[in-house]
C-alpha cells in the first residue's frame, strides 16, 4: 500500500497557469518559501534553539539568499553538498556521512564547522587531521535511539539492524573523548508526539552523557510548517532540554523548508486504453519523483476532481513507471497539461537521467508579485556529460 503524503496544500499554485512554462518543469513559489521560513525562524528565536537547513532535501542555491537570511546554516551529506553550503549559503555549515572517504577528509575539514561522526571508530581515525588543520570544529557522534517510529521501515534510521548511528547504549564517556555534541535523525514527515516518546527513551542515558558534551542535535523529519504542527508544544520542549541538561539544541528540517512550495508541471503525451485510460506523461517516477516507487507513496495531484479514473505514467520503458491512478472531470488530452504538488524537495534532488529522458527545468515564482523566471533548462549535454 502506498504511503500518502502529509502535504500537498495548493496554494496559490491554485491559479497558476501550468502553461507559463515548459514542460516537464519544477516551479518553486519563493513566496510560500520564505513563508516557511518565517516559521523555523521564530521556532529559532522562541526556543534558543539552532535551525539549519538539510541541504539532502532542498538544495536549490539560486534561493540560498533567502534561505540564509532566515536560517543559520545549512547540514551537509558529504564533501559536494559541504562545498555547496561553504559557496551560497551563509553560517555554519554541518557534514554528516555514514562514512567518509580518507582522501577527501581534509576538503571536509577545510568546508566544515561541524563534523559528526557515525561511529567512536570514525571519529578517533579522523580526529587527528582535525587537530592539525588548527580550525575550531565542533566534532559530533551520532546515536541510535533503537527506538522505531516511522511508517515504513526502510525510512526509518531506528529500524532493528539499521546503519545509521551507533547505539545509544554503545556510547559512554571513552567513545565521547573529543566530541562536543550528539546527533539523532529518526523522523520522516513527524509530528512533536513521536519526538517525545524518543526524548522519554533516550533521556535518561543523555543525561548521564550530557556532562562530557555541549549540544544535541535532533536531526530532521519535524513537519514543522504543516498547518497542525504542535509549534508551541516543540518550542517548550526544546527549552526543557536544553534547562534539563544544559545543552544546546539543534534542528536540521529539510523537507519543512520547502514544505507545499512546489509543483511538477508536466504534460500528456498519449494516452493507451488498457484496463482503462492510460496518460503517458512526460514526467517520470522512476527519473523524476523516484520515491514515487522506492517508498512507495502517492504524490497529490492540482485540481484532481471528477468521475474518470486515469493512471499516469511516464515515458521510460520501465514497466514500473506509474506515478497512480486520479480522477479526472473528463479524460485528459494530448497537450493536456497537469502539475503534481509539494514537489519542492526529495524530487529535484534525486533526478535521473535514465532511457534518456529531459530532467525537468526549474522555474521560481513568487505568488504575491506573480513575477517569474525559469532559471535552468537541461540539454543533452547534461545527459552526456553524466556518462562517458
Amino acid at each position: 500500500m502506498a504511503m500518502q503524503t502529509h502535504a500537498g496544500d495548493p496554494g496559490a499554485f491554485a491559479g497558476f497557469d501550468l502553461h507559463r512554462v515548459p514542460s516537464p518543469c519544477f516551479v518553486v513559489d519563493e513566496a510560500r518559501l520564505e513563508q516557511n521560513l518565517r516559521v523555523l525562524a521564530d521556532i529559532q528565536a522562541r526556543s534558543g534553539a539552532t535551525v539549519l537547513c538539510a541541504l539532502k532535501a532542498f538544495s536549490m542555491w539560486s534561493l540560498a539568499p533567502l534561505v540564509s537570511r532566515y536560517l543559520s546554516g545549512v547540514c551537509a551529506s558529504g564533501l559536494w553538498e559541504a562545498r555547496l553550503g561553504r559557496e551560497h549559503y551563509g553560517g555554519i555549515v554541518e557534514t554528516y556521512s555514514a562514512g567518509y572517504k580518507a582522501d577527501e577528509m581534509a576538503q571536509i575539514i577545510a568546508l566544515s564547522d561541524h563534523i559528526i561522526f557515525n561511529t567512536p571508530a570514525a571519529k578517533t581515525r579522523f580526529l587527528p587531521m582535525i587537530a592539525e588543520s588548527g580550525r575550531d570544529i565542533h566534532v559530533g557522534l551520532r546515536f541510535n535511539p533503537g527506538l522505531p517510529m516511522g511508517e515504513d521501515a526502510k525510512y526509518d534510521p531506528a529500524a532493528p539492524g539499521s546503519r545509521l548511528g551507533t547505539p545509544l547504549e554503545q556510547i559512554d564517556a571513552q567513545a565521547l573523548e573529543g566530541v562536543d555534541g550528539l546527533h539523532m535523525h529518526t523522523l520522516c514527515e513527524q509530528d512533536l508526539e513521536p519526538m517525545l516518546a524518543i526524548w522519554d527513551h533516550i533521556a535518561p542515558r543523555i543525561r548521564t552523557l550530557a556532562p562530557h558534551l555541549k549540544w544535541i542535535n535532533f536531526g530532521g523529519g519535524h513537519h514543522i510548517t504543516r498547518a497542525d504542527y504542535d509549534r508551541e508544544g516543540l518550542i517548550a520542549f526544546l527549552q526543557r532540554v536544553s534547562a534539563e541538561t544544559g545543552l544546546h539544541c539543534y534542528l536540521e528540517p529539510g523537507e519543512a523548508v520547502a514544505l507545499d512550495c512546489g509543483i511538477l508541471v508536466g504534460e500528456v503525451l498519449d494516452v493507451v486504453e488498457n484496463d482503462g485510460p492510460n496518460a503517458i506523461l512526460d514526467i517520470s517516477a522512476t527519473c523524476h519523483m523516484p520515491d514515487v516507487i522506492e517508498a512507495p507513496y502517492r504524490p497529490a495531484l492540482l485540481g484532481e476532481d471528477g468521475p474518470v479514473l486515469v493512471r499516469l505514467g511516464g515515458p521510460s520503458c520501465l514497466a514500473g513507471d506509474v506515478i497512480g491512478r486520479y480522477a479526472f472531470a473528463a479524460p485528459p488530452q494530448i497537450g493536456s497539461r497537469i502539475a503534481f504538488l509539494d514537489q519542492a524537495h526529495y524530487s529535484m534532488v534525486k533526478t535521473t537521467t535514465f532511457n534518456g529522458v529531459r530532467l525537468p527545468a526549474i522555474a521560481i515564482w513568487n505568488s504575491e508579485t506573480d513575477a517569474l523566471r525559469v532559471i535552468r533548462e537541461f540539454d543533452y549535454q547534461d545527459f552526456k556529460g553524466r556518462l562517458s
